[in-house]
């Protein structure tokens, strides 16, 4: 699974759309979002997926995802929780192949069951507790 840095949506991102940024990473909006204020926090370094990493990135990233949290709740106090989630392959939904993190805010009432949360991926495994 890989993808050149010359197509990659991510690489280079234009300053303006940067809403947050260190040494190894930044955070822009979702252009796509799942809820108002769903960020992306990207590793800076191309490459395709959270196993490849290093632990500075991780680390990184980290530090950012904790600081967009800051700034999304600060933006909208009805945020009530978060869903934190990464595509790894083709087959778990990824389809820009350069590792990003979805922070993706939640509030309440924003669905009629939250329960199981990114279990609901897979259509009838969210509510496990009935299973």
């Amino acid at each position: 699974m890989t993808q050149d840095f010359e197509s990659c949506f991510f690489c280079p991102m234009p300053p303006e759309r940067t809403i947050a940024k260190n040494e190894l990473a930044y955070a822009i909006r979702d252009g796509f979002p799942v809820t108002r204020l769903h960020m992306l926090v990207i590793p800076r370094r191309h490459v395709s997926d959270y196993f490849s990493l290093t632990n500075d990135e991780l680390l990184a990233c980290h530090e950012l995802i904790q600081r967009v949290r800051e700034l999304v709740q600060s933006e909208d106090t009805s945020v009530a929780g978060f869903n934190i989630g990464l595509n790894i392959g083709a087959v778990a939904g990824q389809t820009i192949l350069h590792c990003h993190f979805h922070l993706i805010p939640r509030r309440s009432g924003d669905v009629d069951n939250p329960r199981g949360g990114i279990r609901n991926v897979i259509p009838g495994k969210g509510d496990y507790i009935s299973m």
